[in-house]
């Protein structure tokens, strides 16, 4: 009924999240823009701050879509409620990698050593969580382990915590000194605001 009556191609409203219907307002471009800068400068850690429903996860899909693949690797974790040995393995298995180590310790050995691989192949690998508030504590800190993984010339890993206004302090993780000093790049994407336009009307 929408499609032929507004002559749209597709429905335009969903609840997944397409890129294509992505309206770059300022803060927005300007988010978008910082993680391009915060990737190809080789950061580390990039951290992307909105309230629920303000288009992060679609900014996240445009972001990933920009990469040029035949230059980046990407993984991407949607559902951060995960054990230590979990993540590893999902992020993994996001690289493309069929056989997984079992302990955590041989887990982060392979980690290590794909990712040393990857960079000798000239690919940059960047990991982006969404949902980075619901990490617990135990789970940040490998992540945060995880990027002290590099070279004497670069960082192996580049990665991209997307959360609420929350993750600012209490979460992830809690009471942790340790992650003020691990993000090095944080930036805010809010809601649209609204344009206010004045009506006029003149007389002949």
């Amino acid at each position: 009924m929408y499609q032929s009556y507004y002559g749209f191609t597709e429905m335009p409203f969903h609840i997944t999240p397409d890129p294509k219907f992505l309206y770059l307002s300022a803060t927005h471009q300007e988010a978008l823009q910082h993680l391009k800068y915060g990737v190809s400068e080789k950061k580390g850690f990039i951290v992307l701050i909105g309230e629920v429903g303000c288009g992060k996860t679609t900014l996240c899909r445009k972001f990933l879509g920009d990469l040029d693949p035949n230059h980046y690797d990407t993984a991407l974790v949607l559902n951060p409620r995960v054990t230590e040995t979990q993540m590893l393995k999902a992020i993994l298995t996001e690289l493309g990698e069929p056989n997984l180590a079992r302990s955590k310790n041989d887990l982060v050995a392979q980690m290590n050593q794909v990712l040393l691989d990857r960079i000798a192949n000239g690919r940059e690998i960047v990991l982006i969580i969404d949902e980075a508030q619901n990490l617990s504590f135990e789970v940040f800190e490998q992540v945060r382990l995880l990027s002290n993984l590099e070279t004497d010339k670069q960082k192996l890993l580049q990665i991209v915590l997307m959360a609420r206004p929350s993750s600012r302090t209490a979460s992830p993780p809690r009471n942790s000194a340790s992650s003020a000093s691990a993000s090095s790049s944080t930036t805010s994407c809010g809601p649209l605001r609204a344009t206010r336009w004045t009506a006029t009307s003149t007389t002949a």
